[in-house]
Protein backbone atom coordinates (compact mmCIF):
# COMPACT_ATOMS: atom_id res chain seq x y z
CA UNK A 1 0.00 0.00 0.00
CA UNK A 2 1.42 3.62 -0.94
CA UNK A 3 2.75 5.19 2.31
CA UNK A 4 2.34 8.60 0.68
CA UNK A 5 -0.90 9.92 2.37
CA UNK A 6 -1.40 12.76 -0.59
CA UNK A 7 -1.15 10.93 -3.74
CA UNK A 8 -3.85 13.15 -5.54
CA UNK A 9 -4.82 16.68 -5.33
CA UNK A 10 -8.57 16.28 -4.61
CA UNK A 11 -10.07 17.40 -7.81
CA UNK A 12 -7.47 16.76 -10.32
CA UNK A 13 -6.10 13.27 -12.24
CA UNK A 14 -2.84 11.68 -11.98
CA UNK A 15 -1.24 8.60 -13.46
CA UNK A 16 -2.24 6.11 -11.37
CA UNK A 17 -6.15 7.47 -11.62
CA UNK A 18 -5.91 9.48 -15.06
CA UNK A 19 -9.10 11.56 -15.23
CA UNK A 20 -11.88 10.38 -17.70
CA UNK A 21 -11.74 11.82 -20.99
CA UNK A 22 -13.99 14.91 -21.23
CA UNK A 23 -14.43 15.13 -17.34
CA UNK A 24 -13.13 18.40 -15.56
CA UNK A 25 -14.21 17.33 -12.23
CA UNK A 26 -14.16 14.26 -11.21
CA UNK A 27 -14.09 14.08 -7.95
CA UNK A 28 -15.61 11.89 -4.77
CA UNK A 29 -17.37 9.13 -7.16
CA UNK A 30 -18.47 11.49 -9.49
CA UNK A 31 -18.12 13.21 -13.41
CA UNK A 32 -19.29 16.74 -14.77
CA UNK A 33 -18.69 17.41 -18.20
CA UNK A 34 -16.89 20.94 -18.61
CA UNK A 35 -20.54 22.29 -19.74
CA UNK A 36 -21.84 20.88 -16.89
CA UNK A 37 -19.34 22.37 -13.99
CA UNK A 38 -19.55 25.60 -15.84
CA UNK A 39 -22.85 25.96 -15.39
CA UNK A 40 -23.14 24.97 -11.87
CA UNK A 41 -20.63 27.20 -11.34
CA UNK A 42 -21.75 30.06 -13.04
CA UNK A 43 -25.14 29.81 -11.38
CA UNK A 44 -23.51 29.51 -7.66
CA UNK A 45 -21.57 32.72 -8.67
CA UNK A 46 -25.23 34.55 -9.60
CA UNK A 47 -26.25 32.98 -5.97
CA UNK A 48 -23.66 35.02 -4.26
CA UNK A 49 -23.78 38.01 -5.68
CA UNK A 50 -27.37 37.99 -5.03
CA UNK A 51 -26.64 37.42 -1.46
CA UNK A 52 -23.68 39.81 -1.04
CA UNK A 53 -26.33 42.64 -3.08
CA UNK A 54 -29.44 41.74 -0.28
CA UNK A 55 -26.94 42.37 2.57
CA UNK A 56 -25.55 45.36 1.06
CA UNK A 57 -28.65 47.01 0.65
CA UNK A 58 -29.13 46.49 3.79
CA UNK A 59 -26.00 48.34 5.16
CA UNK A 60 -27.17 51.04 3.49
CA UNK A 61 -30.65 51.00 4.99
CA UNK A 62 -29.05 51.09 8.34
CA UNK A 63 -27.06 54.00 7.39
CA UNK A 64 -29.59 55.88 6.49
CA UNK A 65 -31.72 55.35 9.57
CA UNK A 66 -28.84 57.04 11.26
CA UNK A 67 -28.74 59.68 8.78
CA UNK A 68 -32.75 60.56 9.42
CA UNK A 69 -32.38 59.96 12.92
CA UNK A 70 -29.49 62.55 12.72
CA UNK A 71 -31.67 65.19 11.02
CA UNK A 72 -34.86 64.53 13.12
CA UNK A 73 -32.93 65.05 16.33
CA UNK A 74 -30.69 68.36 15.53
CA UNK A 75 -33.85 70.67 14.42
CA UNK A 76 -35.80 69.56 17.32
CA UNK A 77 -33.06 69.85 20.12
CA UNK A 78 -32.63 73.56 18.42
CA UNK A 79 -36.31 74.45 19.07
CA UNK A 80 -36.78 77.11 21.15
CA UNK A 81 -40.45 76.30 21.64
CA UNK A 82 -38.87 73.55 24.04
CA UNK A 83 -36.29 71.38 22.63
CA UNK A 84 -33.82 69.90 24.93
CA UNK A 85 -29.89 68.83 24.73
CA UNK A 86 -31.00 65.48 26.28
CA UNK A 87 -32.32 64.86 22.20
CA UNK A 88 -29.06 64.72 21.03
CA UNK A 89 -27.76 62.90 24.23
CA UNK A 90 -30.53 59.67 23.10
CA UNK A 91 -29.92 59.93 19.26
CA UNK A 92 -26.05 59.18 20.19
CA UNK A 93 -27.39 56.46 22.02
CA UNK A 94 -29.45 55.47 18.96
CA UNK A 95 -26.66 55.88 16.36
CA UNK A 96 -24.74 53.43 18.60
CA UNK A 97 -27.46 50.55 18.37
CA UNK A 98 -27.70 51.18 14.63
CA UNK A 99 -23.69 50.89 14.63
CA UNK A 100 -24.00 47.24 16.02
CA UNK A 101 -26.72 46.44 13.76
CA UNK A 102 -24.80 47.51 10.82
CA UNK A 103 -21.88 45.52 12.02
CA UNK A 104 -23.56 42.22 12.10
CA UNK A 105 -24.66 42.87 8.67
CA UNK A 106 -21.41 43.58 7.47
CA UNK A 107 -20.41 40.00 9.00
CA UNK A 108 -22.63 38.47 6.54
CA UNK A 109 -22.30 40.77 3.65
CA UNK A 110 -18.48 39.80 3.98
CA UNK A 111 -19.29 36.22 4.39
CA UNK A 112 -21.23 36.20 0.46
CA UNK A 113 -19.02 38.58 -1.00
CA UNK A 114 -15.40 36.20 0.18
CA UNK A 115 -17.36 33.55 -1.64
CA UNK A 116 -17.79 35.83 -5.04
CA UNK A 117 -14.23 37.24 -4.68
CA UNK A 118 -12.80 33.37 -3.99
CA UNK A 119 -14.89 32.30 -7.65
CA UNK A 120 -13.89 35.57 -9.13
CA UNK A 121 -10.42 35.41 -8.66
CA UNK A 122 -9.22 31.42 -8.62
CA UNK A 123 -12.71 30.88 -11.49
CA UNK A 124 -13.37 33.84 -13.88
CA UNK A 125 -10.06 35.29 -13.41
CA UNK A 126 -8.24 31.67 -14.81
CA UNK A 127 -10.62 31.64 -17.37
CA UNK A 128 -9.63 35.24 -18.71
CA UNK A 129 -5.51 35.32 -18.38
CA UNK A 130 -4.73 31.41 -18.70
CA UNK A 131 -1.17 32.05 -17.03
CA UNK A 132 -2.70 32.92 -13.63
CA UNK A 133 -3.46 29.42 -12.31
CA UNK A 134 -5.30 28.83 -8.47
CA UNK A 135 -4.36 27.29 -5.88
CA UNK A 136 -4.93 23.57 -6.34
CA UNK A 137 -7.05 23.61 -3.01
CA UNK A 138 -9.51 26.83 -4.35
CA UNK A 139 -12.28 23.99 -4.76
CA UNK A 140 -11.80 22.52 -1.43
CA UNK A 141 -11.86 25.86 -0.04
CA UNK A 142 -15.06 26.74 -1.23
CA UNK A 143 -16.43 23.89 -0.61
CA UNK A 144 -15.50 24.01 3.27
CA UNK A 145 -16.98 27.68 3.21
CA UNK A 146 -20.23 26.13 1.69
CA UNK A 147 -20.54 23.60 4.55
CA UNK A 148 -19.31 25.18 7.66
CA UNK A 149 -19.52 29.45 7.12
CA UNK A 150 -17.73 31.10 9.25
CA UNK A 151 -17.43 35.06 9.36
CA UNK A 152 -14.38 36.09 8.02
CA UNK A 153 -14.71 39.33 10.33
CA UNK A 154 -14.56 39.74 14.16
CA UNK A 155 -17.31 41.71 15.33
CA UNK A 156 -14.73 44.72 16.41
CA UNK A 157 -13.38 44.82 13.07
CA UNK A 158 -16.77 45.19 11.07
CA UNK A 159 -17.66 47.83 14.00
CA UNK A 160 -14.54 49.55 13.65
CA UNK A 161 -14.76 49.59 9.68
CA UNK A 162 -18.37 50.71 9.66
CA UNK A 163 -17.52 53.65 12.36
CA UNK A 164 -14.83 54.92 10.20
CA UNK A 165 -16.41 54.79 7.35
CA UNK A 166 -20.30 56.20 7.86
CA UNK A 167 -20.76 56.47 11.38
CA UNK A 168 -17.71 58.85 12.57
CA UNK A 169 -19.20 61.69 10.64
CA UNK A 170 -22.40 61.18 12.36
CA UNK A 171 -20.93 60.92 15.95
CA UNK A 172 -18.85 64.62 14.92
CA UNK A 173 -22.84 65.91 13.47
CA UNK A 174 -24.25 65.21 17.00
CA UNK A 175 -21.29 66.16 19.12
CA UNK A 176 -21.25 69.94 17.26
CA UNK A 177 -25.07 69.85 17.75
CA UNK A 178 -24.26 69.31 20.92
CA UNK A 179 -21.90 71.39 22.41
CA UNK A 180 -23.62 74.28 20.10
CA UNK A 181 -27.04 73.64 22.10
CA UNK A 182 -24.98 74.11 25.24
CA UNK A 183 -23.11 77.14 24.38
CA UNK A 184 -25.86 79.10 22.29
CA UNK A 185 -29.51 78.41 23.75
CA UNK A 186 -31.51 80.14 25.14
CA UNK A 187 -29.13 82.69 23.97
CA UNK A 188 -25.06 82.82 23.56
CA UNK A 189 -22.45 82.90 26.75
CA UNK A 190 -19.02 82.73 27.44
CA UNK A 191 -19.54 81.72 31.11
CA UNK A 192 -18.21 78.42 31.68
CA UNK A 193 -20.22 77.79 35.23
CA UNK A 194 -23.34 78.32 32.70
CA UNK A 195 -22.63 76.15 29.93
CA UNK A 196 -22.29 73.11 32.67
CA UNK A 197 -25.02 74.16 34.35
CA UNK A 198 -27.01 73.90 31.19
CA UNK A 199 -25.09 70.56 30.69
CA UNK A 200 -26.64 69.17 33.52
CA UNK A 201 -29.44 66.33 33.65
CA UNK A 202 -32.05 65.86 36.65
CA UNK A 203 -29.96 65.86 38.96
CA UNK A 204 -26.61 64.64 37.49
CA UNK A 205 -24.55 67.35 37.42
CA UNK A 206 -22.99 69.01 34.14
CA UNK A 207 -19.24 68.24 34.66
CA UNK A 208 -20.44 64.85 35.02
CA UNK A 209 -22.81 64.81 32.14
CA UNK A 210 -20.15 66.51 30.01
CA UNK A 211 -17.34 64.46 31.29
CA UNK A 212 -19.25 61.03 30.38
CA UNK A 213 -20.51 62.24 26.75
CA UNK A 214 -16.50 63.40 26.01
CA UNK A 215 -15.24 60.33 27.13
CA UNK A 216 -18.15 58.30 24.98
CA UNK A 217 -16.64 59.90 21.88
CA UNK A 218 -13.12 59.77 22.86
CA UNK A 219 -13.36 55.69 23.12
CA UNK A 220 -14.99 56.10 19.92
CA UNK A 221 -11.88 58.08 18.28
CA UNK A 222 -9.65 55.04 20.20
CA UNK A 223 -11.83 52.26 19.01
CA UNK A 224 -11.46 53.31 15.28
CA UNK A 225 -7.59 54.04 15.63
CA UNK A 226 -7.16 50.29 17.41
CA UNK A 227 -9.37 48.50 14.78
CA UNK A 228 -7.72 49.99 11.97
CA UNK A 229 -5.29 47.48 11.97
CA UNK A 230 -7.62 44.42 11.77
CA UNK A 231 -7.40 43.81 7.96
CA UNK A 232 -9.10 40.36 7.29
CA UNK A 233 -12.19 42.02 5.74
CA UNK A 234 -11.88 42.40 1.99
CA UNK A 235 -13.12 45.96 1.55
CA UNK A 236 -15.42 47.06 -0.15
CA UNK A 237 -13.37 48.34 -3.07
CA UNK A 238 -10.30 45.87 -4.03
CA UNK A 239 -6.96 47.13 -4.70
CA UNK A 240 -5.03 45.21 -7.50
CA UNK A 241 -2.87 42.31 -7.45
CA UNK A 242 0.33 45.26 -7.41
CA UNK A 243 -1.01 47.57 -4.94
CA UNK A 244 -1.59 44.84 -2.56
CA UNK A 245 2.67 44.30 -1.98
CA UNK A 246 3.46 45.66 1.25
CA UNK A 247 0.20 46.23 2.29
CA UNK A 248 -1.64 42.92 3.27
CA UNK A 249 -0.13 41.39 6.95
CA UNK A 250 2.51 38.84 6.32
CA UNK A 251 0.27 36.62 7.67
CA UNK A 252 -1.97 36.56 4.71
CA UNK A 253 0.10 37.76 2.15
CA UNK A 254 1.52 35.88 -0.83
CA UNK A 255 3.68 38.10 -1.40
CA UNK A 256 6.03 37.60 1.58
CA UNK A 257 9.35 36.12 0.10
CA UNK A 258 9.34 33.43 2.82
CA UNK A 259 6.05 32.35 1.14
CA UNK A 260 5.97 28.66 -0.59
CA UNK A 261 2.91 30.04 -2.09
CA UNK A 262 3.08 31.10 -5.78
CA UNK A 263 3.21 34.45 -6.65
CA UNK A 264 0.27 34.16 -9.09
CA UNK A 265 -2.09 33.42 -6.62
CA UNK A 266 -5.25 35.09 -5.85
CA UNK A 267 -4.02 37.48 -3.06
CA UNK A 268 -7.34 37.57 -1.71
CA UNK A 269 -7.34 33.74 -0.96
CA UNK A 270 -7.35 33.69 2.82
CA UNK A 271 -4.34 32.18 4.19
CA UNK A 272 -6.43 29.95 7.08
CA UNK A 273 -5.90 26.57 6.09
CA UNK A 274 -8.95 24.24 5.47
CA UNK A 275 -9.97 21.68 8.74
CA UNK A 276 -7.70 18.94 8.34
CA UNK A 277 -8.28 15.19 10.30
CA UNK A 278 -6.30 12.00 10.63
CA UNK A 279 -8.38 8.78 10.56
CA UNK A 280 -7.60 6.11 11.98
CA UNK A 281 -9.31 2.72 10.49
CA UNK A 282 -9.19 -0.98 12.46
CA UNK A 283 -10.42 -3.33 10.46
CA UNK A 284 -10.11 -7.26 9.38
CA UNK A 285 -10.47 -6.40 5.39
CA UNK A 286 -7.92 -3.57 5.25
CA UNK A 287 -6.52 -4.20 1.55
CA UNK A 288 -10.08 -3.77 0.28
CA UNK A 289 -10.91 -0.68 2.69
CA UNK A 290 -7.79 0.84 1.83
CA UNK A 291 -8.53 -0.22 -2.25
CA UNK A 292 -12.05 1.35 -1.89
CA UNK A 293 -10.45 4.35 -0.55
CA UNK A 294 -7.78 4.92 -2.78
CA UNK A 295 -9.99 4.47 -6.02
CA UNK A 296 -13.12 6.66 -4.98
CA UNK A 297 -11.15 9.69 -3.01
CA UNK A 298 -7.63 9.48 -4.52
CA UNK A 299 -6.41 9.40 -0.59
CA UNK A 300 -3.50 7.61 0.12
CA UNK A 301 -3.79 4.88 2.73
CA UNK A 302 -0.58 3.43 5.86
CA UNK A 303 -0.93 -0.33 7.05
CA UNK A 304 -0.01 -0.56 10.41
CA UNK A 305 -0.08 -3.55 12.76
CA UNK A 306 -1.93 -3.80 15.72
CA UNK A 307 -2.88 -6.12 18.13
CA UNK A 308 -6.19 -5.48 20.19
CA UNK A 309 -5.15 -5.96 23.84
CA UNK A 310 -8.27 -7.71 25.32
CA UNK A 311 -8.83 -10.18 22.57
CA UNK A 312 -5.11 -10.77 21.84
CA UNK A 313 -6.51 -11.10 17.89
CA UNK A 314 -3.93 -9.08 15.67
CA UNK A 315 -5.64 -6.15 12.97
CA UNK A 316 -4.77 -3.61 11.05
CA UNK A 317 -4.68 -0.25 11.46
CA UNK A 318 -5.44 1.73 8.56
CA UNK A 319 -4.54 6.00 8.76
CA UNK A 320 -5.23 8.20 6.13
CA UNK A 321 -5.00 12.15 6.24
CA UNK A 322 -8.58 13.91 4.75
CA UNK A 323 -9.82 17.23 4.84
CA UNK A 324 -13.00 18.19 6.31
CA UNK A 325 -15.13 17.70 3.46
CA UNK A 326 -13.88 14.46 2.51
CA UNK A 327 -14.72 13.14 6.60
CA UNK A 328 -18.26 11.97 5.86
CA UNK A 329 -17.34 10.12 2.44
CA UNK A 330 -14.66 8.27 3.99
CA UNK A 331 -16.75 6.91 6.82
CA UNK A 332 -19.48 6.36 4.41
CA UNK A 333 -16.81 4.01 2.31
CA UNK A 334 -15.60 2.31 5.07
CA UNK A 335 -19.09 1.33 6.22
CA UNK A 336 -19.76 0.14 2.69
CA UNK A 337 -16.45 -2.53 2.80
CA UNK A 338 -16.52 -3.29 6.78
CA UNK A 339 -19.22 -2.45 9.14
CA UNK A 340 -17.47 -4.08 12.01
CA UNK A 341 -14.45 -1.42 11.31
CA UNK A 342 -13.68 0.76 14.29
CA UNK A 343 -13.37 4.38 12.99
CA UNK A 344 -11.20 7.33 14.88
CA UNK A 345 -11.35 10.81 13.27
CA UNK A 346 -8.98 13.23 14.71
CA UNK A 347 -8.23 16.66 14.34
CA UNK A 348 -4.49 17.49 12.42
CA UNK A 349 -2.42 20.54 13.68
CA UNK A 350 -0.80 19.73 10.27
CA UNK A 351 -0.19 17.83 7.42
CA UNK A 352 2.34 18.37 5.15
CA UNK A 353 2.52 16.67 1.82
CA UNK A 354 1.41 16.99 -1.77
CA UNK A 355 -1.99 17.22 -1.47
CA UNK A 356 -1.95 19.24 1.28
CA UNK A 357 0.80 21.67 1.94
CA UNK A 358 4.16 21.54 0.94
CA UNK A 359 6.85 20.99 3.41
Amino acid sequence: MSTDNSDHVPGRGSPQHPEPEGAVWSYRGYELRPSDFTTAMVHLFRAEINRANVWRTRLDSTTNWAIVATAAAVPFAFNESGGSHIVLILSSVLVSILLYIESRRYRYYELWSSRVRLMETDFFATMLVPPFHPGSDWGEALAENLLQPRFGVSIFEALGRRLRRNYIWIYSVLLMAWLGKLWLQPEATSNWSVFLNRASLGTIGGGVTLTVYLGFYLFLIVFAVVTARLQQATGEVLPSLGEMVGSVSMERSPFDPKSKEPKGRAWFRSSRRRSQYLVLIITDQAQPVADQIMAAMHRGVTALQGQGMYSGKAHQVLMSAVTVTEVEQLKSLVRQVDPAAFVVVTPAQEVLGRGFVTP
